[in-house]
């Protein structure tokens, strides 16, 4: 389906101004994939249609928001990470007296528990506030909730293991026919909330902030804008981690933070 990019722009533009949400600086190529989607799957003829649709109804607002947002994630994603970050952060998180992590941009929420495991291991989830946010309320609930499909588990356990799990992985849930429900000791401590990295502003301070998988759907300049949010949210000697394809090079907050491991996208700040 073609999308006339002017139209995309008055789109986002009505956006902004009836609810707040900018979308000005996500991939173009992206959000026009997942706009063309929702039009496809709810057939309408034009963006005009679509618009009008999403300024008058509100609830059709939320689903939209549900839609054009990516929620792709796993637990233990990229194990190497995982390892890298036992190895590294958790080590010099166990000298501090209390620990406030922020998962931003969390999705359905498998990361944020992941890293309770690895907290709990380490005997450190106890003294630990972990904040979860996302732009989307639907994946707040769903991470809050701590229920994921049974079918994902074996996928879920491998990860744990080839990030360097010291326990038996089916400890961390109980199954109930096709769901898991992970225990509700690692969830003791976490904050879930709903957070637009866009337009919200810095609500703590970290010793630790993960992003991982979100900036690569953002163009330079929103990334850019979101690591100085990231910069101002992180305490001296804090940890920022990013996906696989983000890094901080060329970011205008380079020069404050030091690459821990070569092959692993973790950096320690150091103003």
């Amino acid at each position: 389906m073609y999308l006339n990019n002017e139209e995309v722009e008055l789109l986002i533009a009505s956006l902004h101004k009836a609810y707040g949400y900018d979308f000005t600086g996500y991939s173009r190529a992206s959000f026009k994939r997942r706009l063309a989607r929702i039009m496809m799957l709810d057939k309408y003829a034009t963006i005009q249609e679509l618009e009008e649709k999403l300024t008058a109804d509100k609830s059709y607002f939320q689903r939209f928001i549900e839609m054009v947002t990516v929620n792709v994630t796993e637990m233990f994603r990229d194990p190497e990470f995982y390892a890298a970050f036992s190895k590294y952060v958790l080590k010099d998180l166990a000298t501090h007296p209390f620990i406030r992590i922020w998962h931003a941009g969390c999705s359905t929420g498998e990361e944020v528990y992941s890293t309770a495991i690895l907290l709990k291991e380490h005997n450190l989830l106890h003294k630990t506030l972990l904040y979860a946010t996302d732009i989307n309320p639907r994946v707040i609930k769903t991470a809050r909730e701590g229920i994921f499909p049974l079918r994902n588990m074996k996928t879920y356990s491998e990860n744990y293991i080839k990030a360097g799990g010291k326990g038996e992985f089916s400890s961390y849930y109980t199954a109930k026919y096709d769901r898991a429900k992970f225990n509700d000791n690692l969830k003791t401590n976490m904050i879930f909330s709903t957070h637009n990295l866009i337009s919200d502003s810095s609500f703590n301070e970290f010793q630790l902030i993960l992003c991982r998988n979100v900036l690569i759907y953002f163009d330079k300049p929103l990334q850019d804008q979101v690591f100085t949010l990231f910069d101002q949210s992180i305490a001296s000697g804090g940890y920022l981690a990013l996906g696989t394809k983000e890094t901080l090079k060329f970011s205008p907050i380079a020069g404050n933070y030091r690459q821990i491991d070569p092959m692993q996208k973790i950096w320690k700040k150091t103003t």
